[in-house]
């Protein structure tokens, strides 16, 4: 990081002392070439020493914002040589999909429209596109952002003719970007220019993603439901349970998993004075650090027979997250209340809950 910053500073300064010797037109081309090298040094997926021993040239495009070529004697890391070219006009092939390569851990591929794919100007340029291939295994929603420069090969200089893009964002809508009016077919035909020579044409592309990690989140509230979304936990032979926490079976709400947590003679400062009681998110064990529930609760004691609740926690509610798993109350119900409410050593717990968020 300290390097690119250094770096950055030099060419910042550079540009600027040769502002001071040029004309409007000149600082407008070495400010374009500032940006353009700036950028490629700090996209993530460049690297560093590459970007100085090969600077990209400046001219940029989707065509409309194309502004300058270059040439460079480096070749590309995918290359397709194109022999007879001008026989895919005679046979009416208007597309030409090369194979694919791999880049950035994506897939690409050139589209080349011999005469061009602009109804307007048909047949009076060629065409050239860079395209995501094989976007099946992407996730839903992908996005791909990547600075690309296609090239045409001089056949007889041995030297590469080439326009770089801009970053574009590659995704579902749009899953391509180049030129329209790559060259025009004239420019082409001109032996002068020497990139058509015996009717063979190369070009090639080169690619660099820039990666970032898109963050998406999924937030869904839910409407109360017209039943309540209760569990019960019978409780037999409560005064020999002990010490010990006990669990409830694990019960599901709203797709959340939960279960109950009931120490029957206290737990920490509650210890020998009142029952404990927690409800527990099972399926927050498994949540990332992103994700979270809120959800609303109450918790009764009730009789074996008496439908009425005996006690209650009233309304509670809590943020369940990795971190914090579990919610209830350290002295529920005091112990001498407790056994005034018991039938035959036994009662039952009531949980209801809303689940009012769930963040993914």
């Amino acid at each position: 990081m300290k390097k690119l910053m250094v770096v950055s500073s030099v060419v910042l300064g550079i540009g600027y002392c040769l502002s001071l010797l040029l004309d409007e037109s000149q600082k407008r081309k070495v400010i374009a070439a500032e940006k353009q090298f700036l950028k490629r040094i700090w996209c993530n997926s460049i690297d560093y020493s590459k970007a100085l021993i090969n600077p990209v040239p400046w001219s940029t495009a989707d065509q409309d914002d194309s502004d300058a070529e270059e040439f460079r004697h480096v070749s590309p890391h995918f290359l397709t040589k194109i022999e007879c070219f001008s026989l895919l006009s005679k046979y009416g092939i208007e597309k030409y999909e090369t194979r694919v390569f791999e880049s950035g851990d994506y897939k690409w591929r050139l589209i080349i429209y011999p005469d061009g794919n602009e109804s307007q100007d048909k047949g009076s340029y060629v065409s050239v596109y860079l395209a995501m291939a094989d976007t099946s295994t992407l996730p839903v929603d992908w996005e791909i952002d990547a600075i690309f420069t296609i090239f045409l090969y001089n056949q007889i200089s041995d030297k590469y003719l080439c326009y770089e893009v801009n970053e574009r964002r590659f995704n579902e809508t749009k899953s391509k970007w180049g030129f329209p009016k790559f060259i025009s077919k004239k420019k082409l035909r001109d032996q002068s220019n020497e990139y058509l020579v015996h009717d063979n044409l190369v070009l090639g592309v080169e690619v660099f993603v820039c990666k970032r990690q898109r963050v998406i989140e999924s937030v869904t509230l839910h409407k109360p439901t017209e039943s309540p979304q209760k569990h019960e936990w019978k409780i037999q032979g409560f005064s020999k349970l002990g010490n010990d926490p006990w669990y409830s079976e694990e019960f599901a709400i709203r797709d959340v998993n939960w279960k109950m947590v009931l120490y029957p003679n206290g737990y920490s400062r509650s210890k020998g004075r009142a029952m404990s009681m927690f409800l527990s998110c099972v399926s927050a064990k498994s949540f990332d650090a992103h994700q979270k529930i809120r959800a609303e609760y109450s918790v009764s004691v009730k009789g074996m027979s008496d439908s009425d609740a005996l006690h209650d926690t009233g309304k509670l509610s809590e943020w369940f997250t990795s971190s914090t798993k579990s919610s209830g109350q350290l002295e529920f119900v005091a112990l001498d209340d407790l056994r005034g409410l018991l039938v035959d050593d036994c009662f039952i717990l009531e949980v209801e809950i809303f689940v009012q968020l769930v963040v993914q």
